[in-house]
């Protein structure tokens, strides 16, 4: 199923684009689309039989926002260094355990919001990623087979980052990867029974209609399931958390100079094959 949450920002209403495309309100069956319904296979459930059984209203899409796919968001686990390519076009050794960081859930926006370029920032840049939504509790993993087990589904997620903030202000990544607006994701929440193999999906992104990246998931360093079961060893997750699992080449920083970092009136848009599309127009804080 393809989950999506659309209307005004704090006020969307759960959804579901069916396989002819049409939006279909999901309001009637469940209050919103969040770790509670993830976790809730009965209600998962409903909605299969209710759009199966062509029972849900249309909704008009005309002029309507899509927001995040995933609301009350626990907490974003983020992976860095995460594909062989980017390592190497960063100049990094390839990390022998999954570099771990973390995003506020605050700074998740729609697919196609407005993202705000720091007051200050000279080196705001792009990152194009797979989300992964957990939807069951997971704890001490033992293998890679019960990782993917407890992922409910997937997602794009855009990791912005500003790298002078990250790198050259001391101390952790977090003061270059929190702020406002640095996490758009969706548009939808692709349920894991329709992306068989998480290793196969092809990521793209373009700046102002100028390819940057054009990878695949089968670079990952560390695979999704792997990825699952690591974190699952330092911190429990649950349902409704989210895991950004790391960029392939072709960011800003890995360009020679001057590096072409994000400004205000550039255009960003990315895709993951099977998972949808963003675009973003970015502006000053």
């Amino acid at each position: 199923m393809k989950l999506l949450r659309v209307g005004t920002a704090g006020a969307e209403r759960p959804a579901l684009l069916d396989a002819e495309g049409v939006l279909r309100d999901l309001s009637g069956l469940v209050p919103d689309i969040d770790g509670a319904l993830l976790a809730d296979d009965a209600s998962l459930g409903r909605i299969r039989a209710a759009a199966d059984a062509g029972e849900l209203p249309a909704l008009d899409a005309a002029g309507l926002r899509i927001g995040p796919p995933l609301g009350r968001i626990g907490k974003i686990v983020c992976i860095g260094l995460n594909y062989h390519d980017h390592a190497r076009e960063t100049g990094a050794e390839p990390p022998a355990e999954p570099v771990i960081f973390f995003k506020a859930a605050d700074t998740v926006v729609g697919p196609n919001d407005t993202v705000l370029v720091p007051r200050g920032s000279s080196k705001t840049d792009w990152e194009v990623e797979l989300a992964v939504v957990i939807g069951r509790t997971a704890r001490y993993l033992e293998s890679v087979e019960d990782g993917l087990a407890h992922v409910a589904g997937y997602a794009v997620a855009h990791d912005v980052s500003e790298r002078e903030f990250q790198i050259e202000r001391g101390g952790t990544w977090d003061k270059g990867k929190n702020c406002e607006t640095f996490n758009p994701l969706g548009p939808w929440l692709v349920t894991a029974d329709e992306v068989p193999d998480p290793q196969k999906l092809a990521l793209k992104l373009w700046v102002n209609g100028e390819l940057k990246q054009d990878g695949t998931t089968g670079e990952q360093i560390f695979s999704v399931g792997e990825v699952v079961r690591y974190v699952s060893q330092f911190m429990t997750l649950y349902p409704g958390d989210v895991i950004n699992t790391g960029t392939p080449a072709g960011v800003a920083l890995g360009q020679p100079e001057p590096k072409p970092y994000l400004r205000a009136g550039d255009v960003v848009e990315l895709e993951i094959e099977g998972l949808g599309r963003q675009r973003q127009e970015f502006k000053d804080a």
